[in-house]
């Protein structure tokens, strides 16, 4: 039977590797696998098949449209007509929005928040299916994100 857990990589998945040796399981029953972060590229445009979530575009979008709309307005009643002063609000409008958006994003990013579901390190314990219960109260004492029971052959 195997256990695999998640875990930030911590001191506690160091201690619950410990724990699970004091119960009898042997260090090669036991691997430990560091995931590869990936650097974390800006996007402008989502794309239909990857969207991060910080997209740049949007704030622009939404921001033109209403300069563009003001400018339409307020343009009957100044020198250059609707048409250039629509033009004028649209380019910016969005270059305010698109600099907003990058200045808030650039915040965001720079906090280094961290997700609470990302995994930085997987164990994987082979026991027998009686030490399967003690194992997987220790690795969820121990502040694993996550464990699953696999049977093994």
């Amino acid at each position: 039977m195997y256990l695999v857990a998640s875990f930030h990589h911590c001191l506690h998945t160091e201690i619950a590797i410990a724990k699970v040796e004091e119960l009898g399981i042997k260090k090669n029953q036991i691997l430990a696998v560091p995931l590869e972060k990936k650097g974390e590229t800006r996007h402008i445009f989502d794309t239909i098949h990857h969207a991060d979530g910080i997209s740049l575009f949007d704030g622009g979008a939404i921001l033109g449209t209403i300069g563009m709309v003001f400018g339409v307005i307020y343009g009957f009643v100044l020198e250059w007509g609707p048409i250039i002063w629509g033009l004028i609000g649209l380019a910016g409008g969005f270059c305010l929005g698109f600099l907003l958006d990058l200045s808030f994003s650039k915040v965001r990013h720079s906090k280094g928040r961290q997700k609470e579901n990302d995994a930085e390190l997987f164990v994987m314990v082979h026991c027998d299916p009686l030490q399967a219960d003690q194992v997987k109260k220790v690795l969820l004492d121990h502040l694993a994100l996550g464990v699953a029971v696999v049977q093994g052959p």
